[in-house]
């Protein structure tokens, strides 16, 4: 079975977004950065404890190896989550190797789903070093192990800031013209029945403009995409032209939003 190399998302305004899957060697070089990170964090607690053993009597050694156990759980599985959690899908390995780990719609994971990610790791661990987990990836074709598919996440490289969720907001930015000096791409443009258009569709295009230098590489593919969608809202008879490059389309773009804004 051939690994998958993309996760395409269809966002509901017709613009595609894609991420590039993580495959087993990104993802091993991740999780090396991070084991090493969790053995010195457990380094630095036990051999503290270690050396105040020498003062305790069997009893209290006992009672303290249980401690050191629990400890030992919490640093493991508690890293991953904590991580996770709070840096939207990174641990410091996945952000040093450059990966981040999402829902497959695209969206950034819910806590619920980094902790069932996390602790089915247990049983992806068995019998040693991730045996279970990378006999699951070689077989599945996003390269997901048994904790990805339980709680519905993959991981990719991180290429872009940028999330679906983000995409869609509302927030406004500034799109004013820097000079007086400004002349429209294509002077037809006021033209143009702007006015059709919705404000979901201006905010889309104002967040991906807000967020341009984070996207991924097909960045002028994203916007003849954008501008298609925009197209077909205008139901006009004239047909979208085709971006020559990446500068004309996001300019074009821009004054879009600015005549339509002023409608």
């Amino acid at each position: 079975m051939l690994p998958e190399e993309k996760l395409n998302i269809d966002t509901p305004e017709n613009v595609r977004f894609a991420y590039e899957i993580a495959g087993i060697g990104s993802r091993f070089m991740a999780a090396l950065v991070d084991t090493t990170l969790i053995v010195l964090l457990q380094l630095a607690v036990f051999v503290p404890l270690l050396l105040f053993t020498r003062i305790l009597d069997e009893s209290g050694w006992s009672a303290l190896f249980g401690v050191a156990l629990f400890i030992s759980f919490v640093m493991l599985w508690g890293y991953y989550i904590f991580f996770e959690a709070f840096w939207n899908g990174q641990t410091p390995g996945k952000r040093w190797v450059g990966l981040r780990v999402l829902q497959l719609s695209g969206l950034p994971m819910t806590f619920s789903e980094v902790v069932i990610r996390n602790l089915v790791r247990i049983v992806d661990f068995l019998p040693v070093a991730y045996g279970v987990g990378l006999i699951v990836m070689f077989f599945q074709r996003q390269s997901r192990r048994l904790g990805d598919l339980a709680a519905g996440t993959v991981v990719v490289f991180d290429r872009t800031a940028l999330t679906l969720a983000e995409l869609g907001s509302n927030t406004a930015v500034s799109l004013s013209p820097a000079s007086d000096q400004y002349t429209l791409t294509f002077p037809e443009i006021s033209q143009w029945p702007l006015e059709r258009l919705l404000e979901t569709d201006l905010a889309t295009v104002e967040s991906y403009l807000r967020r341009a230098d984070g996207l991924p590489r097909n960045r002028q593919q994203i916007a003849q995409q954008m501008l298609d969608m925009l197209f077909a809202r205008l139901d006009n008879e004239t047909e979208p032209p085709r971006l020559a490059s990446l500068e004309e389309g996001e300019m074009l773009l821009r004054e879009m939003v600015l005549i339509a804004r002023s409608r």
